[in-house]
């Protein structure tokens, strides 16, 4: 395709950007503050030269429109909480007492106030606070935040357009507030709500506003029709007014389907669409409902969410369709770069061939200002953009770090006997109490332990050569001693070794699995402060040799109690990861899965008869569509089943799925067949446990009593009674008794106070049984 020139120019921009900083700083600043090193004023400075680096950067990449108010502390749905004024009652003193303290206990929570309960933004490894609403609410505009940061950014002369979180995804994304009748819609606040987003609006106009960008990603997934005529009914109101911007509808993430159509009769000024993956699908859609005449179109044909650089020649051919189906077509990533590290040029252990087939944010607003420009000015001016872009994607393809044929020879002879125990749940069952002896409600732990500045220390002074293999091994020896005598003096019946060896439960088995690149700048936000570096999977993947046979065999000599065998599952190594988007993920979740098949068998052989493998997000993978979930759980449950099936039935295989909601994949936890699941549950005060119930799940689980993504510590009558809901929903002869996921994050002081609580609410709830029973 030779592209002409547009009839106006193309602006290029972005809906986000990453927060952090190159050197991480606000997580430093943010955490010096809860700790009462970092002043709140020179927590806010840091926050406002961050803000100041990251728009001269997009203006200097040539973005010409730059995003405020997607910077966040915490979380931007919990912004959005205070934006509108649902402020949980419980909070409400604190944030009138100082709004910055009262906005990090709303989030962390506080010894005596639980925190908003925390999810998967979407199918993404992001997390936001759940908004808790309920028939009383009142909602109230604050738009001081975002009033705030369009001033910064218009000061500094770039132009900028305000993004919020629009009002029908921020209702359906809340959940009725603990007391609320757990069949209450939030939806059907909307009408008390829209006058507030209407008010904010205002603000912003008179603040400079041209564009507002309101974001519906939920409008992506499947909608019932009271869910469109809330979304028409909003648009319609918000449209009306005079004194409002120009309103900019956005979507992301996959199609909008039956939301299209009532998005671009709506009376905004324009809509922004997700052209990527199943995004892809708009293209054809948009043109059936006649495309937007008289509309803006942001068009997201550069991948938010991956890494890997942009085919210039596709994405031309897309934008020069478009440009027959909108007044103006500009030119955007998918969605907010906030899901991909800063900026790949800072990679410098990685091969300079392959860092070129690398596009973090930087490399991605480059990548959208050169398609504007191309758009704009025709493919002439980007000549030689598109030739390097052509010699990269052609480096990528032919690479045999794509291309294993022992690998794919292994994979592509799997059958289904592969997938499958050797003997039914309810027989394996009783060979394993057998062989384990533990006691009704055994206690146990998810995996890691605190990793402490010291692990963190050695580990850096390992790889600058300041300490040798030797010390440092017995640094890590020291600390699973350690590990294991404080289980065993707490009473914990099944330990871990607490994993101070490892830097990441996805990290530490890329660093050793053929196919994987790992970063050393690649930092991406989970949640909060907790920062994660996603490895990226580039090829074909296999297991040299044993990653966790040498340090789970060391523990169990250390005790006679049984110790877990910790691995991280094929869909959490997928999820986790930048994956590969040359072939199916089933393709390369198989692969995964028969390198951990090698890895449970040798743990099995080595005399570990408890062997734990985790898949945290195989409720986050799951498919925004209903009509995409068959085909993705089928890949899915089996690469997992794959990974464990070949142990004897004596062996107990466990698994970990933490914050999500889980009561749409009960059938895929349950075709997991695991003999053991922890999952997270004190948040949602059991919520899980029912579900479970209700679908019939037969096999044991371990719905978490202690919130471990908060500071607080439960006490032992808070965790016995999360513990007595649980024993309602699951029996005791099935219920474990864990923590909602591992304990990495916390300081050792509230991780040896809250298990002891822990312990000792199992032990008071067993007492009462056993009393029961006599």
């Amino acid at each position: 395709m030779t592209a002409k020139p547009a009839a106006a120019a193309a602006r290029a921009t972005v809906y986000g950007y990453p927060r952090q900083g190159r050197g991480r700083e606000l997580k430093k600043a943010v955490e010096g503050y809860w700790k009462g090193r970092v002043s709140a004023d020179a927590l806010r400075e840091t926050a406002a030269g961050l803000r100041r680096s990251n728009w001269r950067q997009l203006a200097d990449a040539g973005i010409t429109e730059v995003p405020t108010g997607d910077f966040s502390y915490y979380d931007h749905v919990l912004d959005t909480s205070v934006m509108v004024g649902a402020v949980p009652e419980r909070h409400r003193a604190a944030v009138a007492a100082d709004a910055l303290g009262g906005y990090f206990a709303m989030a962390r929570g506080t010894q005596d106030v639980a925190p908003l309960e925390m999810t998967k933004w979407f199918d993404t490894n992001y997390h936001y606070l759940v908004p808790e609403l309920g028939p009383d609410t009142v909602f109230t505009a604050d738009s001081t935040k975002q009033v705030a940061e369009l001033r910064e950014a218009l000061a500094l002369g770039h132009p900028a357009r305000p993004v919020l979180v629009g009002p029908v995804t921020y209702l359906l994304l809340a959940k009725p507030a603990p007391g609320v009748a757990a069949d209450f819609q939030p939806l059907t606040l909307l009408d008390r709500l829209l006058p507030v987003y209407a008010r904010v609006l205002a603000d912003l106009r008179a603040a400079g506003a041209e564009w507002v960008q309101l974001d519906e990603p939920a409008l992506v997934q499947d909608r019932t029709p009271a869910d469109l005529n809330a979304a028409a009914r909003a648009y319609r109101e918000l449209g009306a007014p005079a004194d409002r911007p120009k309103v900019l509808v956005a979507s992301y993430f996959d199609r909008l389907g039956d939301a299209l159509p009532v998005l671009a009769a709506a009376p905004v000024e324009g809509l922004a669409l997700d052209f990527t993956g199943g995004g892809a699908a708009n293209l054809a859609d948009l043109a059936a409902v006649g495309g937007l005449p008289g509309k803006r179109l942001v068009a997201g044909v550069v991948d938010g969410r991956n890494i890997w650089i942009n085919d210039h020649q596709k994405s031309l051919t897309t934008l020069a369709t478009l440009l027959g189906l909108a007044a103006r077509v500009d030119v955007a990533a998918s969605c907010s770069l906030l899901h991909v590290p800063l900026d790949a040029s800072a990679e410098r252990d990685i091969d300079p061939q392959i860092r070129r087939w690398l596009a973090f944010a930087r490399q991605k607003t480059s990548e959208i200002a050169t398609l504007a420009r191309g758009l704009a000015q025709g493919t002439d001016a980007i000549a030689a953009e598109l030739a390097a872009n052509r010699a990269d994607l052609a480096s990528r393809a032919a690479s045999a770090i794509t291309h294993d044929p022992a690998v794919r020879a292994r994979t592509a002879a799997i059958t289904d006997a592969d997938a499958r125990r050797s003997q039914p749940y309810a027989q394996r069952t009783a060979a394993q109490r057998a062989l384990l002896g533990l006691p009704l409600l055994p206690t146990t732990t998810i995996g890691s332990f605190p990793q402490t500045d010291e692990l963190r220390t050695a580990r850096a002074d390992l790889r600058a050569g300041r300490l040798d293999a030797a010390g440092y091994e017995e640094r890590i020896k020291d600390e699973i001693r350690e590990v294991l005598a404080f289980q065993e003096k707490t009473g914990i019946d099944v330990l871990v070794h607490g994993e101070p060896e490892r830097n990441d439960m996805v990290q530490y088995f890329a660093e050793r699995l053929t196919g994987y690149l790992a970063t050393r700048h690649g930092w991406v936000q989970s949640y909060g402060t907790r920062y994660v570096r996603p490895p990226v999977l580039a090829g074909d993947v296999s297991r040299p040799e044993p990653m966790t046979v040498r340090w789970t065999t060391y523990a169990r000599s250390q005790t006679a109690k049984p110790v877990k065998g910790m691995l991280t599952g094929p869909v959490t190594m997928l999820a986790w990861s930048f994956v590969r988007d040359d072939q199916p993920l089933g393709d390369t979740a198989r692969q995964v899965a028969l390198a951990l098949r090698d890895e449970v068998d040798d743990l099995e052989a080595a005399g570990t008869s408890v062997i734990q493998v985790d898949e945290p997000a195989l409720r986050e993978t799951l498919p925004l569509r209903a009509a995409d979930h068959a085909e993705y759980l089928a890949w899915a449950t089996e690469s997992f089943r794959l990974s464990t099936s070949g142990v004897r039935p004596d062996t107990q295989i466990h698994t970990h799925m933490c914050y999500a909601e889980f009561g749409d994949i009960v059938r895929a936890i349950d075709d997991l067949d695991a003999d053991v699941i922890s999952l997270e549950a004190a948040r949602s005060h059991m919520q899980v446990a029912g579900e479970l119930a209700r679908h019939g799940y037969p096999r044991e689980a371990g719905p978490g009593v202690w919130d471990i993504h908060s500071p607080r510590v439960p006490s032992t009558g808070e965790a016995a009674a999360l513990l007595r809901k649980g024993l309602a929903a699951i029996p005791a002869e099935r219920l474990w008794v864990n923590p909602d996921c591992g304990l990495k994050t916390r300081g050792w002081p509230e991780t040896r106070a809250s298990l002891e609580n822990l312990v000792a609410a199992a032990r008071a709830v067993r007492a009462e049984l056993t009393a029961d029973n006599s």
